[in-house]
């Protein structure tokens, strides 16, 4: 299939919630048009950017729909479906696909400690369950699971699947599942950290959670990795790395602080559900400050 409608910078899609806390059609549609008028490739919807574990299956259904309402055959779209039971990833994995997604992609199974064959059997199943590619999602900071070597070799035996997105923090992990899938498969750089350094050690794409609150300095990486300007490249990691320090410096959840810059921008998408805690107090002054730190960042690259 062609795959280079998946290559290029896509940012993991927020939960956008009303002021009552549901997930809100306009403001999804909101986020979507700024994204899409940024010049993304694409969006990764559902993942855990989206609070997936935090919302049922209907809110889930509901931004899948909301999302390709807004900007189907416009950006690449990639549904994220992982979920507590397989039969759950199944049903949005079947709507993903009637909405006409690009493409589906899932974390492991969480919680119980499973062997690699309930593994292999729960991505299976998803990609059994429609005619769309899959993206393994790697990610044992939140899963608890590291993807082996042994599984991906066994996984990409099946044609459906065209790449994985790695967000293990090991940029290693990267070039050997590039190494192992080969050319035609396609391997998305997860830490945003690393993004330059993915890119260079294999990476053909990246998706990440900080990606919409920066996405100019993401394109900006990408073109500079892309035409060999490795200079500017790290020049503008390093200014990345400095913006997700800040982001992750207050006693709000991360994502909450990357929601209030966006408000910022003009673009209200509400809040994160908790668990997950808002930006309170002082805090919310020192939003300000990281905005500062990204707006004179962009200035840099972007005239």
């Amino acid at each position: 299939m062609e795959l280079e409608k998946f290559k290029g910078i896509i940012p993991a899609f927020y939960a956008c919630y009303d002021d009552q806390g549901e997930v809100s059609e306009e403001r999804t549609a909101n986020l979507c048009h700024y994204l899409y008028n940024k010049g993304v490739k694409g969006l990764y919807v559902g993942g855990s950017s989206g609070e997936c574990i935090y919302q049922n299956i209907d809110e889930r259904k509901a931004t899948l729909k909301y999302v390709a309402e807004a900007v189907r055959g416009k950006l690449t779209l990639i549904a994220h479906v992982g979920a507590p039971s397989t039969r759950d990833s199944v049903i949005l994995a079947k709507y993903a696909e009637e909405l006409g997604y690009d493409a589906l992609s899932a974390i492991p199974p969480i919680y119980f400690k499973l062997p690699e064959s309930s593994i292999y059997k729960y991505w299976t199943d998803i990609m059994d369950s429609t005619d769309l590619p899959f993206i393994i999602y790697n990610i044992p900071q939140t899963t608890g699971y590291s993807l082996s070597l042994n599984l991906f070799k066994k996984l990409i035996e099946n044609k459906k699947v065209i790449g994985v997105k790695n967000s293990s923090m090991p940029v290693m992990d990267i070039e050997r599942f590039k190494a192992a899938g080969g050319d035609e498969f396609l391997v998305f750089n997860g830490p945003d950290e690393q993004y330059v350094s993915g890119r260079l050690i294999g990476a053909d794409s990246g998706i990440g959670g900080t990606y919409a609150t920066m996405p100019e300095l993401l394109l900006k990486a990408n073109e500079f990795v892309s035409t060999g300007n490795f200079a500017d490249a790290r020049k503008v990691q390093r200014d990345i790395n400095d913006i997700i320090i800040a982001l992750c410096s207050l006693n709000g959840n991360m994502y909450s602080v990357a929601k209030e810059i966006l408000k910022l921008n003009g673009v209200n998408v509400g809040g994160v559900r908790g668990p997950l805690e808002p930006v309170t107090g002082e805090d919310l002054n020192k939003v300000k400050d990281i905005k500062a730190i990204i707006d004179n960042a962009i200035l840099k690259y972007v005239r």
